[in-house]
């Protein structure tokens, strides 16, 4: 199958009442057919990998098409200038997430990119940096603790950015982080009260969201 032929595969099935509850999630509804995720993730398991044909259909511009782009692409052989091209067309946080979820995140860049989108400007290309960090936590079973603790200064960093779709993936990125082990969760909840201490609405949202769920007895159990 085509990128033409699946971009008329998935314009068949346009549902515009789903745009219209897309919207209503804060995503941007300019180019999307509003076709749930399962049916997506089962496109893709159609597919299968190719890489040639996820560039293809990232580059139709369409909402659903760039999501099943990063479901199909092949990280092995995405290149940074690919990484940096496509966050920079990032125009909604559900593309940005599936994105790093489940591509960049298992690319060779993927802790270097989150470092350098972290520092970006772009409201999106940051929230890519904190998603990535989020989404290492959570994937990189094997990372040693000393590949996540140079990302929490630039949580704090950048704590104090008012912008909603950011703010959530610094407190994302703290969260999943202090969740992975015992000895992270000590740096992490260290991290958020020094956070707490910043004057800015912003950062006493992310710090007190994140100690809510850091110190609760749910996650300290599990960590024990």
């Amino acid at each position: 199958m085509n990128s033409k032929e699946i971009i008329k595969k998935l314009k068949s099935r346009s549902n515009r009442k789903n745009v219209a509850g897309m919207a209503r999630f804060g995503i941007n509804t300019k180019k999307a057919l509003g076709i749930p995720m399962p049916v997506l993730r089962k496109m893709a398991k159609e597919i299968g990998t190719d890489h040639k044909l996820a560039k293809r259909l990232w580059t139709s511009g369409i909402h659903e098409a760039r999501i099943l782009a990063c479901l199909i692409d092949d990280p092995a052989l995405v290149t940074e200038e690919q990484m940096d091209r496509w966050v920079k067309g990032f125009d909604s946080w559900d593309v940005c997430d599936q994105c790093c979820l489940n591509l960049f995140d298992k690319t060779n860049f993927a802790y270097q990119k989150a470092e350098e989108w972290s520092e970006g400007s772009a409201e999106f290309v940051k929230r890519a940096g904190f998603t990535m960090m989020a989404a290492l936590a959570v994937h990189d079973k094997k990372a040693e603790d000393i590949y996540f603790t140079p990302f929490l200064p630039i949580i704090k960093r950048e704590a104090t950015d008012e912008r909603n779709f950011v703010k959530k993936s610094v407190n994302w990125a703290l969260r999943q982080i202090g969740k992975r082990n015992q000895n992270l969760n000590i740096f992490a909840i260290k991290t958020a009260k020094e956070i707490q201490r910043i004057d800015s609405k912003s950062a006493h949202w992310i710090a007190s969201n994140a100690l809510r769920e850091l110190t609760s007895e749910k996650v300290q159990q599990k960590l024990r």
